[in-house]
């Protein structure tokens, strides 16, 4: 059996959404392609031991389990990050967040000091740090198995020396001297908000961390207790921007302006018009 005729019998087999893709993606990184070399070698022969091999990873996917975590690293922001189970899967939504951040700063040559709250894989601390010379950044998760992950993607990608990562819920209680300064110009936030009772009937229950997941009974716990935290850490004039699910826009709008008085709040739509990012700057 050779890899194209392979790949035509899984593809029969896969009912996913991205069939042709996914099993592709899985082919190739079984036999150590790209998934282009792998189309320019579809005559390749394939031992007994890769059919196997190919097989067992093709039943894990049908089980349910990401193929990011098959696979072992994912795209994110032009990056190929390494991820695990400890850590959600990076989505292309999140680099709304990344764009705005990365702009942001570079109209803002003074402004260098970043908090990524919740860093997980460390997708958008690492996608700041490669695209924003000088700048320097908190990292924190609550998971220490989720900064190792995001510790050993900084250290890919050379940027380990500017990214500082801390174990703790949301941002520290009190403010201890730290690397990075006691304030940020900039604090990004993809926390978990989907809500429990919507998260336990989506297919990606039991297959991602709950943890990074799970935002209580509407989603946005974890952006209350962030949003009560930031007056304290944020640097005078400075910017948050805060990833939400689509419907939650303006409650989420509601409680920011609940806690900041002085300050430009708004919401940020995705390429699908739908609410994504909200984004306040602080005016003090």
């Amino acid at each position: 059996m050779n890899a194209g005729e392979l790949l035509t019998e899984l593809q029969h087999r896969h009912h996913s959404d991205t069939t042709e893709l996914d099993v592709q993606l899985l082919l190739a990184y079984e036999l150590g392609y790209s998934r282009t070399s792998l189309l320019a070698h579809l005559d390749a022969p394939l031992t007994q031991r890769q059919i196997a091999s190919i097989h067992a990873a093709f039943a894990r996917l049908e089980a349910g389990e990401p193929l990011p975590y098959i696979l072992g690293h994912w795209e994110f922001y032009g990056l190929d990050l390494d991820i695990t189970p400890d850590v959600l899967i990076p989505r292309p939504e999140t680099e709304l967040l990344v764009e705005k951040a990365i702009k942001w700063l570079k109209n803002s040559p003074e402004r260098r000091t970043v908090a990524d709250v919740g860093t997980g894989s460390g997708a958008i601390a690492i996608a700041i740090a490669m695209h924003v010379p000088g700048v320097r950044i908190l990292a924190t998760d609550v998971s220490y198995n989720a900064l190792k992950v995001a510790k050993r993607n900084a250290e890919k990608f050379h940027v380990h020396h500017r990214i500082d990562f801390l174990q703790c819920n949301l941002l520290p209680q009190h403010i201890d001297p730290l690397p990075t300064d006691c304030h940020f110009d900039l604090i990004c936030a993809n926390l978990p908000y989907i809500p429990t009772k919507t998260l336990h009937l989506l297919p990606i229950y039991g297959h991602e961390p709950t943890l990074a997941l799970d935002g209580g009974a509407d989603g946005l716990d974890l952006y209350r207790h962030l949003l009560q935290l930031a007056p304290d850490w944020l640097a005078p004039n400075g910017l948050m921007l805060l990833e939400l699910e689509t419907s939650q826009g303006m409650k989420a709008l509601s409680l920011a302006y609940d806690m900041f008085s002085e300050a430009s709040i708004k919401l940020q739509q995705d390429l699908t018009g739908r609410d994504r990012l909200l984004e306040i700057l602080i005016h003090s």
